[in-house]
């Protein structure tokens, strides 16, 4: 009989000593003379890895309108390119590196990098380009260093907005218990939006964008067995390329977006005691404007010297008092401090109150909040658990209609897992809001219609449900179902509350997804979803009117892919998806009659066909097609010159049917 024994096992055999009193444990092994690099296995070595695969799409659009391009990724007509990958890299030293991207080349896409190594750094570097298409418009106002110059001859202009982001990191560890971290980011904002002037009349036109954002975070993480602390900087600094606009014959007619920027220093950290965890922060933060302002009689100021400092702070705590109990809350505050400065303004048409026959200084605003959130968690049996909390939030603001406003809101969450197929989540909540007496502001106007409340600072009461099951009856078929109703009431519960503004508001609907593994190579699933929000509100122009504001939701959807086909080569599949909203108001004036005030109306379907097909292990091809139908309607959108008075830019609705077929390679590694 042959042995083999290395001579890492022949030394420690022979340092144990006598056979008949030796403890072969291996915590008693004598290896300080042994030269254990010597023995090391060469074949143990973790080769590099690469992972992930890179691809190549080629296509070709054929559309109408340009909003088909936030479907497609682009508004290019005709032959179109991009590119996508997602591929990682790994070696035996802890160096990893990965590289995303997606439609890289068009309209939308994005491409992200990061590399280093585990445990000591790591650099990313990010590329976004997002453009949003709204409508086509036609103007008669040429923009052009800052002049808005009337033209006989119709410009058409795309609304849209493309914003190019990049952003470079950089994360160094010191040691296990000091990492550092850098990080700035750029924004490029330029296309077209819509906007208005009075010249003298309503004119809407064409806005040019051009504008840059710069952020730059940079901190310090420092962290032991059961605490840690990130103390941090963020700031950002905004810059509009285009100054004030003006007419030939008017200047400084639009203001323009002034130039700002913010600061921010953060101290957040966690510590966990046994089976407690708290956690805070305190961030501290300046906004400063200093732009300069467009110069009108009796304006005594050349920029404005604005300033807002900012307080933030958080403490949170969670315990398990119990195997079966587990209690939490936090307490959160915040105050947003006006230190601009004051002015006294003398001209009277911008300054004087007709009422006490004063001139007044501009005033400025603050607003303080405090939450309070307190939760506790109980497992009444097994399958069984209970949620509750109770949640407080009051706001107080300077100089408004009401200076204080206090929310109460209880809360029940029932979860029940005691069966193996379904599961079922039972949430309801009420809450009340009041608060000071509300008076009309001295900033508005004294003579303010004293039965108006503002939505969101009248009294309310606010009952919500909610209800989800997730049904699982075989392991090919799983549904998901969830059902939710709300209830606002802006009621006189005292006499002093909405008598015009929003009266009531109701918000319900479901969501239903269904998972269907019907086979080894067939899949398949749904969607539908749909949402309803009526709402009453009243006002007063002349008469005492009344609305019913009725707004719906749905969205459906289904796909399916089988694959084995040719071989195991070939898999097929296709997704649909269709969407529709629809708003509608009624008016009713006095009960004389009710009035529909326009609605407005849009649907969209959209159907993928594609087909994938595997050259080899290492190559696919994939064919698809996508087909997009999309309309809309607006009420509220009239033609250039419906209306006497009204310049508009034109009807914005859409109706349309696009296509987009893209044929891709990918190389899989």
């Amino acid at each position: 009989m042959r042995f083999s024994l290395n001579l890492l096992t022949l030394a420690l055999l022979s340092a144990t000593g006598a056979v008949t009193a030796a403890d072969f444990g291996i915590q008693h092994a004598n290896t300080a003379k042994v030269k254990q690099a010597a023995y090391q296995c060469k074949q143990c070595k973790i080769p590099a890895v690469h992972t992930g695969s890179v691809t190549a799409s080629l296509g070709y659009v054929d559309s109408s309108d340009s909003h088909a391009g936030n479907a497609f990724g682009t508004n290019d007509e005709g032959v179109v390119a991009g590119v996508d990958a997602n591929v990682s890299y790994l070696n035996a030293e802890g160096y990893r590196s990965q590289l995303q991207a997606h439609q890289l080349g068009m309209d939308n896409g994005f491409v992200s990098a990061r590399s280093g190594k585990i445990g000591e750094y790591k650099v990313e570097l990010d590329y976004r380009n997002i453009t949003t298409w709204q409508d086509e418009a036609q103007t008669q106002l040429w923009h052009h260093g800052g002049m808005l110059t009337p033209s006989e001859s119709v410009r058409f202009v795309d609304l849209k907005l493309e914003r190019q982001q990049a952003g470079l990191g950089f994360e160094y560890q010191i040691n296990e218990d000091l990492n550092t971290y850098v990080r700035y980011d750029r924004e490029d904002k330029t296309g077209s939006k819509s906007a208005s002037l009075m010249s003298p009349r309503p004119i809407n036109f064409a806005q040019p964008v051009d504008e840059s954002t710069d952020k730059l975070s940079a901190g310090v993480v420092l962290s032991g067995a059961n605490w840690m602390t990130d103390i941090s900087y963020h700031g950002s600094q905004y810059k509009n390329n285009i100054n004030h606009m003006s007419l030939p014959y008017a200047y400084d007619v639009y203001a323009a977006t002034p130039d700002n920027q913010a600061h921010q220093l953060a101290v957040a950290g966690q510590y966990r005691l046994d089976a407690t965890v708290l956690n805070g922060r305190v961030v501290a933060g300046r906004m400063i404007q200093d732009d300069n302002l467009i110069q009108v009689a009796g304006n005594p100021l050349q920029n404005w010297d604005g300033q807002v400092d900012t307080l933030d702070a958080k403490l949170a705590a969670t315990s398990m008092l119990t195997p079966r109990l587990r209690v939490g809350g936090s307490v959160d505050y915040s105050k947003r401090d006006n230190d601009s400065s004051v002015y006294e303004f003398m001209q009277p048409r911008l300054s004087y109150d007709p009422l006490s026959n004063s001139f007044k200084q501009n005033t400025v605003l603050d607003i303080e909040r405090q939450t309070v959130k307190l939760n506790t968690a109980y497992r009444l049996a097994q399958g069984y658990r209970l949620q509750a909390g109770y949640d407080y939030k009051q706001v107080e603001r300077s100089y408004g209609e009401r200076e204080q406003t206090r929310d109460n809101t209880l809360w029940a969450e029932l979860d029940i897992r005691k069966f193996d197929t379904v599961r079922f989540e039972i949430k309801a909540s009420h809450g009340i809001r009041g608060g000071s007496a509300y008076e009309a502001s001295e900033l508005t106007s004294s003579e303010e219609q004293s039965l108006l409340r503002k939505f969101n600072l009248a009294d309310r009461n606010r009952t919500e449900l909610e209800l989800g099951t997730q049904y699982t009856p075989a392991n090919w078929m799983s549904l998901d179902l969830t059902v939710h109703y709300a209830i606002d009431s802006f009621d006189e519960r005292k006499g002093d509350d909405t008598v015009l503004g929003l009266h009531e508001s109701r918000d319900y609907g479901y969501d239903l997804n269904l998972n269907l593994f019907l086979s080894d190579n067939l899949t398949a699933y749904g969607f539908a979803g749909q949402q309803w929000i009526d709402s009453e509100q009243a006002g007063d122009q002349a008469n005492i009117w009344y609305a019913d504001i009725n707004d719906s939701f749905i969205n459906l959807g289904a796909g399916v892919a089988y694959s084995g086909l040719l071989d195991d080569r070939l898999t097929v599949g296709a997704d649909y998806l269709f969407a529709n909203s629809n708003g509608e108001t009624l008016v009713d004036a006095n009960l004389t009659g009710s009035t529909s005030y326009g609605d407005y109306y849009s649907f969209n379907h959209s159907v993928e066909l594609y087909g994938e097909y595997a050259l080899s292990e290492s190559m696919q091809l994939k064919l698809a097609y996508q087909y997009e139908r999309f309309y809309d309607t607006d009420a509220s959108e009239v033609g250039v010159d419906a209306i006497t008075g009204l310049t508009t830019l034109g009807l914005g609705n859409h109706n349309y049917n696009a296509h987009q077929l893209m044929l891709s390679f990918s190389y899989i590694l």
